[in-house]
Order: structure tokens, then sequence, then C-alpha cells
């Protein structure tokens, strides 16, 4: 069976996470799917980060809430790169992507763009927040959804199946063979994060998951020479 691999916020590994080299990088390396995160800057722009605040990846700091846009492009994202907007993405590459959404307000203006750019087929959609899927699910018929947790029981699949995900997204470390066959029995795909080493890779096979979510082009190879 094919396993995905999912650039996790591009190739973070290797570039600056979340920025348009990082996600081109991803494309080059041929991995099947990109992966970013979404905020709403000051203005409602929606803007391409993981972090709440800047501090982390960007020479600037606070909040990105706290930001205009204007603002957040004059922050260096990590090698001269800027803090890009979504739509940029998906101008800058043609893979499949992965958004996830941090809350209910911007799954409202995720699901605008995606009536404007017809990307219900292209864009699945992520949180760990149940109410942010329900809302884009209400919002875009049709959409795929995925359910993203860390620190999880078996009760992560009725969770999903509630607010109708057809993913589980899962903390690969805690992920059980119990908790892959129940989720099966529930027709949920399951992706397991982050797989970084040839041990998480075995794993992720030996589980039968559908896609791995990696910081390192190397997993797309190593994937390749195991199918």
């Amino acid at each position: 069976m094919h396993l995905l691999t999912i650039g996790h916020r591009g190739v973070m590994g290797v570039e600056p996470e979340n920025t348009l080299r990082s996600f081109v990088a991803a494309e080059e390396a041929g991995l099947d799917v990109i992966e970013l995160d979404l905020h709403l800057s000051k203005d409602g722009a929606l803007v391409v980060m993981h972090d709440t605040e800047v501090d982390r990846t960007t020479d600037g700091s606070g909040p990105i809430a706290g930001h205009t846009l204007a603002e957040l492009r004059a922050l260096d994202a990590g090698r001269g790169e800027r803090v890009p907007v979504f739509e940029e993405v998906l101008d800058a590459v043609r893979a499949p992507l992965q958004a996830e959404i941090k809350d209910v307000a911007a799954a409202r203006s995720l699901a605008a763009v995606m009536h404007a750019r017809d990307l219900v087929r292209r864009v699945e959609v992520l949180s760990f927040h149940d109410a942010a899927l329900a809302e884009v699910s209400q919002l875009v018929p049709g959409v795929r959804t995925a359910l993203v947790a860390s620190r999880y029981g078996l009760d992560v699949v009725d969770r999903a199946t509630a607010v109708g995900a057809g993913t589980l997204v899962l903390n690969i470390r805690r992920l059980t063979l119990e908790l892959v066959e129940r989720a099966r029995k529930a027709d949920l795909r399951i992706i397991g994060w982050v797989v970084n080493t040839p041990e998480h890779l075995a794993l992720a096979r030996a589980l039968g998951l559908d896609g791995a979510t990696t910081d390192y082009p190397e997993i797309k190879r190593a994937a390749a020479g195991t199918d």
C-alpha cells in the first residue's frame, strides 16, 4: 500500500517552516501533500504561521492577531523569507494541501477562500479543535476534514466521527494497534506525525497507516523505497 508522505510546514527540518521556500522545497522533493498552519492577522488576512505569536519563527515579537498584514510582511521569517498568506501558497505550489486551522474565525476565512478558488478537492482542513472542523464542514459542503490530536485515547475516534472528519492525524508515539483497528472500523484514514526516523517510518508501515507527516525530504525517498 502506498504511504502518503506529507511535508510538515513544508520541509521544516531543512528550510524555514511555513514559508514559500519551504513549500517549494517540499514539492520539489516529491512529497505527496504539503501541510501548513493558518492564523488571522489583525486586519483579517489568512496568514501562514504555526504559533499564535511571531517570536519563535521571525525577528518580531507579539501575537499574530496584534499585527496587521503589512507589519507581518516586514518581518524576516528565516533566510530572508516573508510571512506568506494562504493565497500565495496556492499559487506557489501545485501539490494538494492540508490546512490546519486554530479556531472558528480562521475556519470562516478559509471557507471563503475555498469557495472563491474551488478548493474542495485540493485542500483538506485539519484542526485540533472539534468546533472548527464542524464550522468549516457546515460552510463548505463536501470539504474533507481531519481531526489532529497529540495526547488522546480511544475516544478520539468518536470525536472524529461526531464532527464528520474522514481522517485522524495522530502523534505516532502514542499510536497503538488497538486504536488503528477501532479507527478502521469507523472507516477513518490515519496519518501519523511526526515521522522523522527510520524507526517511526517502520512503525507507520507496521500499523498500516495511510500517511506520514515528516519534517525531512529523506523520508519520502525512504518510503518510496519500501512501496
